[in-house]
């Protein structure tokens, strides 16, 4: 079986204050990609009935080019601990979502994993949440607006057509270390302030617009501490803006910038101009069929 894993963009990011287990609050947009890794998940052995799983192999988990824990391990081993009693798998990721790039690359690939056990365990969103803030979002990718540290989530209608370009600078800055930077800088909303946002984005994207609509709200309130820890985002930013894209801001906490067009075609025009080898074109606000079936 393969499987898309789709990235996510934080169409705006609203800090709140930091809550007592360590996260901060937010008011955020997500929108899922068409950029997606692949999974495939050949399995490995089917137990005896009646066996359950004593004996069986252990889950296997192939990532290339990535080191250390994958989070896909750690979200089968949760399944395994509710009881999960899917033969052994081996689960092999194909990367195509740039590494620590502020598009949930791995939280999605966990919310992949995490979906082969639905129906099968309870509380899946749950499971997610132990995981990471995004993942729970991921679980089903949709247009949603996004609360508290990411486990409260609204799915909105699908937006208009839409297309990104995508510079995500190299990757490898730290979430951690950009929450850290924005504490330092003083950076933060109100609970009333995040309520505000939180009903305007309901009332922009409730009707399935186009998030060119609105772009007076798509702020990232993590840009400056991103910023001051990798300037080079603001050349992006630059960049994208003179070569033509209505809107360009930070997703996430980044470094991975984006500039928003009205179609595929202006996005492509638009990396054409900017020449760089790091451009990605994708559609944005549907992934199509999340599952695409038997592995060839």
């Amino acid at each position: 079986m393969q499987i898309h894993a789709p990235a996510k963009l934080n169409l705006c990011l609203y800090l709140g204050a930091r809550r007592d287990d360590g996260l901060h609050e937010l008011c955020s947009l997500f929108e899922p990609l068409a950029l997606a890794d692949l999974i495939t998940l050949p399995t490995l052995t089917t137990p005896e009935v009646g066996q359950g799983r004593m004996g069986a192999a252990p889950d296997e988990v192939l990532c290339p080019g990535v080191e250390g824990e994958n989070l896909v391990a750690r979200a089968l081993a949760a399944l395994r601990e509710r009881g999960w009693q899917h033969p052994p798998l081996r689960v092999e990721i194909e990367k195509r979502i740039p590494v620590a790039a502020g598009l949930g690359g791995g939280s999605a690939d966990a919310a992949a994993v995490l979906r082969l056990a639905a129906g099968e365990v309870a509380d899946l969103e749950q499971i997610a949440a132990t995981l990471g803030a995004d993942v729970p979002s991921q679980l089903r990718p949709a247009l949603a607006l996004v609360r508290g540290a990411g486990e409260r989530i609204e799915r909105l209608p699908e937006p208009k057509p839409h297309a990104v370009v995508l510079l995500p600078g190299g990757g490898g800055l730290s979430t951690a270390a950009v929450f850290a930077e924005a504490d330092r800088l003083g950076l933060g909303r109100t609970a009333e302030e995040l309520d505000e946002h939180a009903l305007a984005l309901r009332a922009a994207a409730g009707a399935g617009a186009s998030p060119l609509a609105f772009t007076e709200l798509l702020v990232n309130d993590l840009e400056p501490a991103a910023r001051s820890l990798r300037p080079e985002i603001g050349v992006a930013l630059d960049a994208l803006r003179d070569a033509g894209a209505p809107h360009a801001m930070l997703t996430g906490s980044g470094p991975t910038a984006f500039g928003l067009f009205e179609d595929l075609g202006a996005a492509r025009r638009a990396a054409e101009a900017l020449a760089r080898d790091d451009a990605i074109v994708c559609e944005a606000g549907s992934v199509g069929d999340l599952q695409l079936g038997p592995a060839s």
